[in-house]
Parts: structure tokens; C-alpha cells; sequence
């Protein structure tokens, strides 16, 4: 018994041992890994997230709507009336002639008194409108150059220190993008109206037809921006001011579709009258179509082409006349430039100066070549 006893007294005791030794294994382990784990208190910060940038953004949306609500004040500023009859008091914005005098709009470019507007709110080159100020200063104005087929005319008056609008690039322009509409829908009591939207499309087509024609409008600006008539002529600009667009027209039956035409499709010519005060307009005297505004023209056509200009008709005895060029051949580029829409060409040709040489890369089947042609005076 006793023996036993013994026996059981010493297995108890070395399970104890082993026990012991097990856990102070463990505890020399932890505590040799968890010793090397260092917080160090700059590496984060505690904050109520949620609350401070909640301010923070509303404080930044304010501070934005305030800007963009400035600019826009600044830019109504240079924002003009235009009628083709003369009030008889100081002002075109008449309450009582508002009808008969067939209110447009147009905006200041220069400080020397140009206005960009349309041809069809002016009139064509040589005649005369009626410029008024948002000062309620009235100005009989001259039409310096027009164009009937962009809709577009510059009109001189005689002032000088005015303010005028920064001119944006059309070329970059992306759709969604945020743009305003400025302008004098119906008459006196919505002059300068701003209205907002998005650009919803680009390069697009449309057909117009009045007094028994038709024409067609390519290149366009595409806006949701709501356009009255009366607007016609206004800008189109961006949230910090900038022009990339002169309103033209809208689609009657439909809400939300307008159209602006693109604003560096006149920049060469603006920028000839600020330097020189003329104008010298040169052409190629060709009729030409980009593959946008085919389906109009013949929805039939077999013609199926995805870059470069179809040549309709050659003017008789233009520059064109008696050189190598045909109707039906596709311009790819001129002068290297490559060329898909008929307004591309027109800026680029807008450069240059009667007498001028370019050289035109042309398509012709499965035939390449490149005629040479000296621009002609328009």
C-alpha cells in the first residue's frame, strides 16, 4: 500500500512538471512575438469622419455655385440685343415693340465693338442692325462678313472698351459635359435668360427647310440646354466662361434638343478683323459633303465612305474649274490635314488668303492623288 502510494505521488508530480514547463513555453513564446509589435500613435489619428467631410463638401459646393454664379453674372454682361428695327427710344428692349422688332441676340468679342451672332438675327453682309448694351446703350451696327450656309455673321459697331467673351476650343468638347445657354428668348421681360444642361452629342447633321429650301447644318453641337426663340445667336459657354458654341436652332418638336455650331469654326476670321479690321475670304469653289449629311441627300446612295469630304459639284470657271479635281472624288486632307467634316475644312481654309496654293489628297476609287489648286476670292 504504501508503495503505491508512493508510486502515484511521483506520476502526479512529474504531470505537474511537464504542465508547468508547457506553459511557460507558451508564455516565453507570446511573449517574445508580441514584444516586437510596435504602435506608434503618429501613424493615425481618431476624427468623426462622417460630420467633418459632410461640411467640408458642402462648403466646397457653395463655394463652386457662388463662382459659377459670378461668372455667369459677368459673362450676361457682355451679352447683346440685336434687332433689324430701330426703336424709337434708347432702347431695342421696348415692352411695346418687342414683336415688330424680331429681337435676337449675339455677344461682344472684342473690345473694339464686334458681335458674333447668326446671319439670320443680323442679316447679311452689308446691311445693318441694331446692337443694344446691357447698359441700355443702343448702336446702329454694320454686318462686316456673313455666311449663310454655318448661319454665322460678325456685325461692327462703333465703341471701344468694352468687355467681351473669352473664346473657348469646340474642338475638345465632350458629351455630358455642363454648359449654360445665355440669351433673349420671346422679348423684353426674359432678356438675358441662362438656362443649364449638358452637351448631349457632337458633329451632328440636321436639315432645315424654309421657303420652299433646303439646306443643311453639320457639325453641331448637340445641347439639352433649353433654347427659346429669341436665343438665337446667344453663347454657349462653359461653367468658368468660356465659348464653345453660338445657339442656332432647335428641334420644334421635340423638348431639350438644341443646336449650337462650334466656336473655332470662326476664330480665324474674328481674329483677322481684331488684327487688320478686313477680312479676305478665300475658296475652292467646290460644293462638298461629309458622310454624315449623304443619308440626306440620297438615302439611296450607295456611297460608303468613313473618312474625308465627297466633292458634289465644282464651281464653273473657280479655282477648282479646269484642274484635276472631280465630282465624286473624296478630299482625305489638305495641305496633310486630315479632313472628315465640311466645317474642318472651312476653318482651315479660313486661314488662308486668295492666290494662296494648297494641295488636296483625294480619293478617287482605288485611285490616290494630290492636285494642287490657287484659291479664288469669294
Amino acid at each position: 500500500m504504501i508503495r503505491k502510494k508512493r508510486k502515484s505521488s511521483k506520476r502526479k508530480a512529474i504531470v505537474t512538471f511537464f504542465v508547468i514547463s508547457i506553459l511557460w513555453i507558451l508564455a516565453i513564446y507570446f511573449y517574445n512575438t508580441y514584444k516586437n509589435i510596435e504602435i506608434y500613435e503618429s501613424d493615425y489619428t481618431s476624427e468623426k469622419i462622417k460630420s467633418t467631410n459632410t461640411e467640408e463638401i458642402v462648403e466646397k459646393v457653395e463655394e463652386n455655385s457662388i463662382k459659377i454664379a459670378d461668372i455667369i453674372e459677368d459673362t450676361t454682361k457682355k451679352v447683346v440685343g440685336i434687332s433689324k428695327l430701330k426703336n424709337a427710344g434708347s432702347s431695342i428692349f421696348s415692352k411695346s415693340t418687342e414683336t415688330e422688332l424680331g429681337l435676337g441676340t449675339g455677344f461682344i468679342v472684342t473690345e473694339n465693338g464686334y458681335i458674333l451672332s447668326n446671319e439670320h438675327v443680323t442679316g447679311s453682309k452689308y446691311s445693318k442692325c441694331y446692337i443694344t448694351l446691357e447698359n441700355g446703350a443702343t448702336y446702329e451696327g454694320n454686318v462686316v462678313w456673313s455666311d449663310s450656309d454655318i448661319d454665322l455673321s460678325i456685325t461692327k459697331i462703333d465703341a471701344k472698351g468694352l468687355e467681351y467673351i473669352e473664346l473657348g476650343d469646340s474642338n475638345n468638347v465632350r458629351v455630358g459635359e455642363t454648359v449654360y445657354a445665355i440669351g433673349n428668348p420671346i422679348g423684353f421681360e426674359f432678356r438675358r435668360t441662362v438656362t443649364s444642361g449638358i452637351i448631349s452629342a457632337k458633329n451632328r447633321t440636321i436639315k432645315i427647310e424654309e421657303e420652299e429650301k433646303t439646306s443643311y447644318m453639320t457639325d453641331l453641337i448637340q445641347t439639352d440646354a433649353t433654347i427659346n426663340p429669341g436665343n438665337s445667336g446667344g453663347p454657349l459657354i462653359y461653367p468658368d466662361g468660356q465659348v464653345i458654341g453660338i445657339n442656332t436652332v432647335k428641334i420644334s418638336s421635340a423638348e431639350g434638343i438644341g443646336f449650337a455650331i462650334p466656336i473655332n469654326i470662326i476664330k480665324p476670321i474674328l481674329e483677322s478683323f481684331k488684327y487688320t479690321g478686313n477680312f479676305q475670304e478665300a475658296t475652292i469653289g467646290i460644293y462638298a459633303y461629309d458622310s454624315e449629311v449623304i443619308p440626306y441627300i440620297n438615302p439611296n446612295s450607295k456611297l460608303n465612305f468613313n473618312k474625308g469630304i465627297y466633292v458634289a459639284q465644282i464651281t464653273q470657271n473657280g479655282p477648282a474649274d479646269n484642274t484635276e479635281l472631280k465630282e465624286g472624288d473624296i478630299i482625305l486632307s489638305v495641305d496633310n490635314k486630315e479632313l472628315n467634316t465640311m466645317n474642318e475644312l472651312r476653318e482651315y481654309i479660313y486661314t488662308k488668303k486668295p492666290g494662296d496654293e494648297i494641295v488636296l489628297n483625294i480619293s478617287r476609287g482605288k485611285i490616290s492623288k494630290e492636285i494642287k489648286i490657287v484659291l479664288g476670292k469669294k
